[in-house]
């Protein structure tokens, strides 16, 4: 079927809830839907003062981590122009290939965490992605509580996460205490005919009390609910954004000698809804 744009289908009043239903049913393959409107707008970066991320709603994650953020993964973050930096309208990620306080790699990673956290919603950005073998983007979530309910038990959402070798899959996945890592609860959406690196696409959530549904472009392709969890269930409270270009790492493997450096995540804009 053809793109549904929900924010579209809000203005239609002459449209049923039932037909709503339906269609949304049927652009997640048969899966049980619940659509949720999240109509108001109450955190929207458009980036568009050029210099660093605005600081009332961004921080920085800095270095390397511990065992490279978790995941093996290969880059120094920093908070260098040259990794990171408004311009033009857009938020540009750049992975580069450097020797840079011990590590072979730079890249960036911004949060909300302590600025700007909520519980439910609708999450979303327009992004264009990078491709290549070992590239690593995502855009995702941590439950607020993470210092003193280390991960998993903290919870943890991905929006959109992407392996630069497949550049034409994307995943929506949680994890939490008992379905994380390799077990996380995830599914996959494959754009048609097209690439996520030759243009911009929407990725997003709407996040109730009791299912996360999974959106490019406001086609609805997952949603997951307590029922399909192996544990508890822990998205009932307060998350913060993050969007990071990582890598290398479990997730992606190394770069190859395909690689070409330096790649780029850019970012057109991030909402949240409530």
């Amino acid at each position: 079927m053809n793109k549904l744009n929900i924010l579209s289908v809000r203005k239609l009043t002459n449209i049923s809830f039932f037909l709503l239903i339906t269609l949304a049913a049927i652009s997640c393959e048969d899966d049980n839907q619940t659509v949720v409107n999240f109509e108001q707008l109450v955190v929207q970066d458009e980036f568009d003062s050029d210099g660093m991320p605005n600081s009332d709603i961004w921080n920085f994650d800095i270095g390397t981590g511990i065992n490279g953020w978790g995941n093996n993964e290969l880059q120094y973050y920093t908070a260098r122009p040259e990794n990171i930096q408004v311009q033009n309208g857009f938020l540009i990620i750049t992975a580069r290939e450097e020797s840079y306080r011990g590590s072979n790699y730079t890249s960036a990673k911004i949060l909300t965490k302590g600025k700007i956290e909520q519980t439910y919603g609708r999450f979303e950005a327009r992004m264009k992605l990078p491709w290549g073998q070992g590239m690593w983007p995502a855009f995702w979530m941590l439950g607020a509580d993470i210092d003193v309910n280390p991960w998993p038990g903290a919870g943890e959402i991905d929006i959109m996460e992407y392996r630069g070798q497949d550049p034409t899959i994307v995943l929506g996945s949680v994890h939490g205490p008992g379905y994380s890592g390799g077990e996380a609860v995830t599914k996959s959406y494959t754009l048609q005919n097209d690439r996520f690196d030759t243009g911009f696409h929407v990725f997003g959530i709407e996040w109730g009390s009791d299912f996360v549904n999974y959106y490019v472009d406001d086609v609805l392709y997952n949603q997951i609910t307590p029922a399909d969890v192996p544990g508890e269930w822990v998205f009932n409270k307060p998350f913060y954004l993050i969007i990071n270009l990582a890598v290398g790492g479990t997730f992606v493997g190394s770069p190859n000698n395909e690689t070409v450096f330096p790649q780029t995540m850019i970012i057109d804009y991030v909402r949240i809804y409530k």
